[in-house]
């Protein structure tokens, strides 16, 4: 009798950053096959990591700034094929002006840079879902679950 493979979901916490410095925001700049797009820098929590300490790493790791959390303010999640990933998205602070070099960007990701609040409104900041409600989750006073998206791929 021949086992039928079963595929499995995978489900992964991520920490994400929102970091505001004079009228700009911190993002990754990616690049893959279907062009250019930003990202809020941070990712992957790892076992027995908290998502503070998760936030933390992962700027330093992919934009060379060490950052304080200050507040946790939307949730949202991202659908992918069998991966499932849960986006909890900080305001932080920088703990330091002066980027060290990042030692671990991501696969698509060619720099961080500063953007200015105004202009988001034409950034290709993905998921989309993030992209769509960054404003709102900037100025929020509340923390708000964005919702959902099921992303093709």
């Amino acid at each position: 009798m021949l086992e039928k493979k079963v595929k499995t979901m995978s489900i992964r916490s991520a920490a994400k950053a929102v970091i505001i410095n004079d009228g700009k925001i911190l993002l990754n700049k990616c690049r893959d096959n279907t062009g250019e797009y930003y990202t809020l820098p941070g990712g992957g929590q790892n076992q027995c990591e908290t998502l503070h300490e998760a936030v933390i790493r992962e700027c330093l790791e992919e934009t060379g700034y060490k950052v304080k959390p200050i507040k946790f303010t939307a949730m949202c999640e991202g659908i992918m094929g069998y991966l499932h990933k849960i986006y909890h998205i900080f305001i932080c602070e920088l703990a330091n002006k002066n980027p060290i070099t990042p030692t671990e960007k991501d696969g698509y990701q060619i720099d961080s840079v500063w953007i200015n609040i105004d202009s988001l409104s034409k950034t290709n900041l993905l998921p989309k879902i993030i992209g769509d409600n960054i404003h709102d989750i900037i100025n929020g006073t509340n923390e708000t679950f964005l919702g959902i998206e099921y992303i093709k791929i």
